[in-house]
Protein backbone atom coordinates (compact mmCIF):
# COMPACT_ATOMS: atom_id res chain seq x y z
CA UNK A 1 0.00 0.00 0.00
CA UNK A 2 1.49 3.71 -1.16
CA UNK A 3 0.51 6.42 1.45
CA UNK A 4 1.38 9.00 -0.96
CA UNK A 5 -1.23 11.59 -1.40
CA UNK A 6 -2.64 9.75 1.87
CA UNK A 7 -4.11 12.03 4.67
CA UNK A 8 -3.20 10.33 7.86
CA UNK A 9 -4.05 11.68 11.41
CA UNK A 10 -2.73 10.60 14.27
CA UNK A 11 -3.24 11.31 17.70
CA UNK A 12 -0.47 11.12 20.66
CA UNK A 13 2.14 12.12 17.83
CA UNK A 14 4.47 14.04 20.10
CA UNK A 15 5.78 11.06 21.64
CA UNK A 16 6.29 7.41 22.05
CA UNK A 17 4.40 4.96 19.34
CA UNK A 18 2.68 8.14 17.72
CA UNK A 19 5.92 10.24 17.37
CA UNK A 20 7.41 6.90 15.52
CA UNK A 21 4.46 6.78 13.43
CA UNK A 22 4.81 9.80 12.11
CA UNK A 23 8.29 9.30 11.46
CA UNK A 24 7.97 6.14 9.83
CA UNK A 25 5.18 7.15 7.64
CA UNK A 26 6.91 10.31 6.42
CA UNK A 27 7.95 10.81 3.18
CA UNK A 28 7.25 12.75 -0.22
CA UNK A 29 3.73 12.91 -0.81
CA UNK A 30 2.08 11.80 2.58
CA UNK A 31 -0.05 14.21 4.23
CA UNK A 32 0.23 14.38 7.97
CA UNK A 33 -1.80 15.57 10.98
CA UNK A 34 0.35 15.46 13.96
CA UNK A 35 -2.27 15.71 17.31
CA UNK A 36 -1.20 15.82 20.66
CA UNK A 37 -1.75 18.27 23.80
CA UNK A 38 2.13 19.34 23.44
CA UNK A 39 2.51 21.95 20.74
CA UNK A 40 6.20 22.10 21.16
CA UNK A 41 7.10 18.48 20.72
CA UNK A 42 4.31 18.21 17.84
CA UNK A 43 6.53 21.38 16.12
CA UNK A 44 9.40 19.23 16.74
CA UNK A 45 7.93 16.14 15.28
CA UNK A 46 6.72 18.41 11.68
CA UNK A 47 10.60 19.71 11.32
CA UNK A 48 11.49 15.90 11.38
CA UNK A 49 8.75 14.36 9.33
CA UNK A 50 9.12 17.83 6.77
CA UNK A 51 12.78 16.96 6.29
CA UNK A 52 11.43 13.64 5.09
CA UNK A 53 9.43 15.17 2.16
CA UNK A 54 6.02 14.66 3.67
CA UNK A 55 3.77 17.52 4.11
CA UNK A 56 2.53 18.37 8.04
CA UNK A 57 -0.58 20.11 9.54
CA UNK A 58 0.07 20.30 13.53
CA UNK A 59 -3.58 20.29 15.25
CA UNK A 60 -2.71 20.64 19.26
CA UNK A 61 -5.80 18.05 20.63
CA UNK A 62 -7.20 17.12 24.40
CA UNK A 63 -8.64 13.82 24.41
CA UNK A 64 -10.03 15.00 27.99
CA UNK A 65 -12.45 17.88 25.79
CA UNK A 66 -14.18 16.24 22.38
CA UNK A 67 -16.20 19.02 22.04
CA UNK A 68 -13.60 20.99 19.32
CA UNK A 69 -13.06 18.23 17.38
CA UNK A 70 -15.69 18.44 15.06
CA UNK A 71 -14.24 21.96 14.03
CA UNK A 72 -10.99 20.00 13.92
CA UNK A 73 -11.73 17.18 11.43
CA UNK A 74 -13.45 20.37 9.14
CA UNK A 75 -9.78 22.48 9.46
CA UNK A 76 -8.09 18.91 8.15
CA UNK A 77 -10.95 18.57 5.53
CA UNK A 78 -10.07 22.50 4.28
CA UNK A 79 -6.95 21.81 4.26
CA UNK A 80 -6.51 18.43 3.07
CA UNK A 81 -9.80 17.54 1.62
CA UNK A 82 -9.93 13.94 2.93
CA UNK A 83 -9.11 11.64 5.54
CA UNK A 84 -8.16 8.92 4.74
CA UNK A 85 -6.14 7.06 7.86
CA UNK A 86 -7.26 7.85 11.37
CA UNK A 87 -5.10 6.49 14.12
CA UNK A 88 -5.68 6.73 17.52
CA UNK A 89 -3.24 6.34 19.14
CA UNK A 90 -3.17 9.03 22.55
CA UNK A 91 -3.96 8.00 25.69
CA UNK A 92 -2.96 7.43 29.15
CA UNK A 93 -2.36 4.46 31.44
CA UNK A 94 -2.34 3.90 35.10
CA UNK A 95 -0.33 2.74 38.03
CA UNK A 96 -3.01 2.00 41.10
CA UNK A 97 -4.71 -0.44 42.93
CA UNK A 98 -8.14 -0.77 42.66
CA UNK A 99 -9.42 -1.10 45.94
CA UNK A 100 -7.41 2.28 46.62
CA UNK A 101 -8.51 3.89 43.54
CA UNK A 102 -10.97 7.18 43.51
CA UNK A 103 -13.52 7.10 40.89
CA UNK A 104 -12.88 10.56 39.20
CA UNK A 105 -9.90 8.67 38.37
CA UNK A 106 -11.76 5.94 36.75
CA UNK A 107 -13.77 8.03 35.11
CA UNK A 108 -10.53 10.02 33.56
CA UNK A 109 -8.99 7.46 31.95
CA UNK A 110 -12.33 6.39 30.25
CA UNK A 111 -12.85 10.08 29.37
CA UNK A 112 -9.49 10.40 27.24
CA UNK A 113 -8.96 6.54 26.21
CA UNK A 114 -11.91 5.66 25.44
CA UNK A 115 -14.61 8.99 25.10
CA UNK A 116 -11.88 11.27 23.25
CA UNK A 117 -11.08 8.47 21.37
CA UNK A 118 -14.62 7.50 19.67
CA UNK A 119 -15.70 11.20 19.77
CA UNK A 120 -12.64 11.71 17.61
CA UNK A 121 -13.82 8.76 15.24
CA UNK A 122 -17.31 10.30 15.05
CA UNK A 123 -15.99 13.45 14.15
CA UNK A 124 -14.15 12.30 10.91
CA UNK A 125 -16.35 9.11 9.67
CA UNK A 126 -18.96 11.25 8.01
CA UNK A 127 -15.68 12.29 5.67
CA UNK A 128 -14.95 9.18 5.34
CA UNK A 129 -18.26 8.09 3.99
CA UNK A 130 -18.63 10.33 1.88
CA UNK A 131 -15.47 9.89 0.08
CA UNK A 132 -16.99 6.25 0.37
CA UNK A 133 -13.23 5.29 1.52
CA UNK A 134 -11.20 5.34 4.97
CA UNK A 135 -9.22 3.07 7.01
CA UNK A 136 -9.66 3.75 11.34
CA UNK A 137 -6.06 2.53 13.08
CA UNK A 138 -6.57 1.79 16.99
CA UNK A 139 -3.69 1.81 19.47
CA UNK A 140 -5.13 -1.08 22.21
CA UNK A 141 -3.04 -3.02 24.39
CA UNK A 142 -2.69 -6.05 25.64
CA UNK A 143 -4.49 -5.51 28.58
CA UNK A 144 -7.26 -5.07 26.46
CA UNK A 145 -7.63 -8.44 26.22
CA UNK A 146 -7.25 -9.30 29.96
CA UNK A 147 -7.36 -7.83 33.24
CA UNK A 148 -4.05 -7.01 35.05
CA UNK A 149 -2.51 -5.51 38.27
CA UNK A 150 -2.88 -1.97 38.88
CA UNK A 151 -4.08 -1.34 35.63
CA UNK A 152 -8.10 -2.21 36.23
CA UNK A 153 -9.67 1.66 34.48
CA UNK A 154 -6.54 1.21 31.75
CA UNK A 155 -8.01 -1.90 30.90
CA UNK A 156 -11.20 -1.24 30.95
CA UNK A 157 -11.14 1.58 28.77
CA UNK A 158 -8.86 -0.34 26.28
CA UNK A 159 -11.47 -3.95 26.51
CA UNK A 160 -14.10 -1.02 25.97
CA UNK A 161 -12.45 0.29 22.35
CA UNK A 162 -12.47 -3.56 20.86
CA UNK A 163 -15.94 -3.64 21.32
CA UNK A 164 -16.34 -0.55 19.61
CA UNK A 165 -14.63 -0.97 16.76
CA UNK A 166 -15.16 -4.75 16.09
CA UNK A 167 -19.25 -3.16 16.16
CA UNK A 168 -18.00 -0.42 13.86
CA UNK A 169 -16.15 -2.57 11.36
CA UNK A 170 -19.10 -4.70 11.20
CA UNK A 171 -21.73 -2.29 10.82
CA UNK A 172 -19.67 -0.28 8.20
CA UNK A 173 -17.91 -2.64 6.07
CA UNK A 174 -20.38 -2.43 3.19
CA UNK A 175 -19.10 1.19 3.66
CA UNK A 176 -15.64 0.58 2.87
CA UNK A 177 -14.14 1.86 6.37
CA UNK A 178 -11.81 -0.56 7.55
CA UNK A 179 -10.44 -0.57 11.26
CA UNK A 180 -7.37 -2.00 12.24
CA UNK A 181 -6.66 -2.77 15.58
CA UNK A 182 -3.52 -2.76 17.08
CA UNK A 183 -2.28 -4.45 20.50
CA UNK A 184 0.74 -3.44 21.70
CA UNK A 185 2.38 -5.96 24.90
CA UNK A 186 5.53 -3.99 26.30
CA UNK A 187 6.96 -0.69 24.17
CA UNK A 188 9.47 1.55 25.49
CA UNK A 189 7.73 4.65 25.80
CA UNK A 190 7.02 7.26 28.18
CA UNK A 191 3.70 5.48 29.47
CA UNK A 192 4.33 4.32 32.65
CA UNK A 193 6.05 7.47 33.88
CA UNK A 194 2.60 9.11 32.36
CA UNK A 195 0.64 6.83 34.52
CA UNK A 196 -1.57 7.73 36.67
CA UNK A 197 -1.18 6.97 40.06
CA UNK A 198 -4.22 7.06 42.62
CA UNK A 199 -3.59 10.90 43.70
CA UNK A 200 -4.13 11.76 39.73
CA UNK A 201 -0.45 12.49 39.94
CA UNK A 202 1.89 11.50 37.03
CA UNK A 203 3.70 8.10 38.34
CA UNK A 204 7.44 9.28 37.03
CA UNK A 205 8.71 6.16 37.16
CA UNK A 206 9.29 3.77 34.51
CA UNK A 207 8.15 0.09 34.70
CA UNK A 208 10.97 -2.68 34.41
CA UNK A 209 8.76 -4.26 31.87
CA UNK A 210 8.65 -1.39 30.07
CA UNK A 211 12.36 -0.48 30.12
CA UNK A 212 12.68 -3.76 28.72
CA UNK A 213 9.98 -3.67 25.46
CA UNK A 214 10.69 -3.09 21.79
CA UNK A 215 11.62 -0.05 20.60
CA UNK A 216 8.46 1.93 19.80
CA UNK A 217 9.50 2.30 16.17
CA UNK A 218 9.81 -1.39 15.89
CA UNK A 219 5.93 -1.28 17.36
CA UNK A 220 5.50 1.21 14.45
CA UNK A 221 6.53 -0.95 11.95
CA UNK A 222 4.45 -3.45 12.86
CA UNK A 223 1.52 -1.35 13.23
CA UNK A 224 2.00 0.00 9.44
CA UNK A 225 2.33 -3.11 7.83
CA UNK A 226 -0.73 -4.72 9.29
CA UNK A 227 -2.43 -1.74 8.16
CA UNK A 228 -0.64 -2.40 4.48
CA UNK A 229 -2.23 -5.56 4.91
CA UNK A 230 -5.82 -4.56 6.30
CA UNK A 231 -5.49 -7.04 9.15
CA UNK A 232 -8.08 -6.63 11.46
CA UNK A 233 -6.42 -7.39 14.43
CA UNK A 234 -2.44 -7.14 15.14
CA UNK A 235 -0.82 -8.30 18.45
CA UNK A 236 2.90 -6.47 18.82
CA UNK A 237 5.65 -7.30 21.42
CA UNK A 238 8.00 -9.93 23.06
CA UNK A 239 6.68 -12.46 25.17
CA UNK A 240 4.17 -11.13 26.72
CA UNK A 241 1.97 -11.23 24.06
CA UNK A 242 1.39 -14.67 24.04
CA UNK A 243 -0.99 -14.73 27.34
CA UNK A 244 -3.28 -13.46 24.56
CA UNK A 245 -3.50 -16.80 23.20
CA UNK A 246 -2.99 -18.71 26.39
CA UNK A 247 -6.05 -17.08 27.89
CA UNK A 248 -8.19 -18.16 24.80
CA UNK A 249 -6.51 -21.54 24.34
CA UNK A 250 -5.81 -22.51 27.43
CA UNK A 251 -7.69 -20.43 30.08
CA UNK A 252 -6.30 -22.66 33.15
CA UNK A 253 -3.04 -22.18 32.74
CA UNK A 254 -3.43 -18.39 32.38
CA UNK A 255 -5.14 -18.53 35.57
CA UNK A 256 -2.48 -19.69 37.50
CA UNK A 257 0.29 -17.75 35.64
CA UNK A 258 -1.84 -14.32 36.50
CA UNK A 259 -2.68 -15.75 40.32
CA UNK A 260 1.30 -15.60 40.28
CA UNK A 261 1.23 -11.92 39.58
CA UNK A 262 2.31 -9.42 42.33
CA UNK A 263 1.27 -5.95 42.23
CA UNK A 264 4.03 -3.74 42.23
Amino acid sequence: MNFSQKVIWITGASSGIGRALAKSLAAPGVQLVLSSRNQKQLDLVKADCEQLGAICLVLPLDLADSSLFPERAAEVIRKFGQIDYLINNGGISQRSLLKETPLDIDRKLMEINYFGNIALTKAVLPYMLAQKNGHIVVVSSVVGKFGFPLRSAYSASKHALHGFYETLRAELKSEHIRVTIAIPGRVKTQVSVNALLKDGRASNKMDEGQEAGISAEKCARAIIRAVQANKKEVLIGGKEILLVNIRRFVPALYYRIVDKIKPT
